[in-house]
């Protein structure tokens, strides 16, 4: 389990998450949606130990995390924070060596999946091969638990499909848990095993994909429109 216990993260005057006190499987796909600014980049960094919180405790499997779980953890930004001077290769080669879990026959398929050249110039890539290249040097990795912030954000829908289609290929769900924050909540609903909704920096809501379906008879996009909608006292 990932367990926030009246977590709280502030910067400066801006609140980021409010007493937050849930758990979070450590197995299988967590969707973790809402509005922008309803704190899932910061919560994902606290589940991470990239972040510390200003109140409460965040722990995985039972211990506080820290940036020292980066062994065990991997984590993708939403920023483009690869190193631009390097070739492809050269980034699989770096990341391998700080990384023990690196599975860099993983990251050469994910490549030929991909359709890039190991050779080419991170710095002459477009935006949504980037995107890719991110995705690959995150995925090789056979950490414990992969968070993902916002994978898909401003790519194109051809980008996108092969994203999911690497999250599909690539992870091993029974042996890895995977964090995910994202707008694109329908394009990444097949993919989740559970939905965390988060508005105005707190949790309304975490629910098992199949049983959204089954007792509401919609999709994550649906279910999150009757959250927000109850939270307002309209549903």
């Amino acid at each position: 389990m990932i367990t926030f216990d009246g977590v709280t993260k502030k910067f400066l005057n801006h609140t980021a998450l409010e007493n937050v006190t849930i758990e979070i499987p450590a197995k299988g796909v967590t969707g973790v949606v809402g509005e922008n600014g309803s704190g899932k980049s910061t919560l994902l960094k606290l589940a991470g130990g990239l972040l510390r919180p200003d109140k409460g405790e965040v722990t995985y499997k039972g211990a506080p995390v820290s940036r020292k779980d980066s062994s065990r953890i991997a984590y993708l930004s939403e920023n483009d924070h690869i190193y631009a001077f390097f070739r492809i290769d050269e980034l699989i080669n770096y990341q391998a060596s700080q990384f023990p879990d690196f599975n860099k026959q993983r990251a050469y398929d994910m490549l030929d999946f991909m359709n890039l050249d190991p050779a080419q110039r991170i710095k002459t890539l477009s935006k949504g091969n980037r995107g890719r290249v991110k995705i690959v040097v995150t995925l090789a990795r056979e950490a414990e638990l992969l968070l993902l912030d916002e994978p898909l954000s401003g790519l194109d829908p051809i980008v996108r499909r092969s994203i999911i289609q690497s999250l599909v290929s690539f992870v091993d769900v029974e042996a890895q848990g995977v964090l995910i924050s994202t707008h694109e909540v329908s394009e990444m609903d097949p993919l989740l095993d559970r939905v965390l909704v988060l508005r105005q920096q707190h949790v309304l809501d975490m629910e098992d994909s199949e049983a959204i379906r089954e007792q509401f008879g919609v999709d994550t996009a649906g279910w999150m429109e009757h959250i927000y909608a109850r939270e307002r006292n309209v549903y």
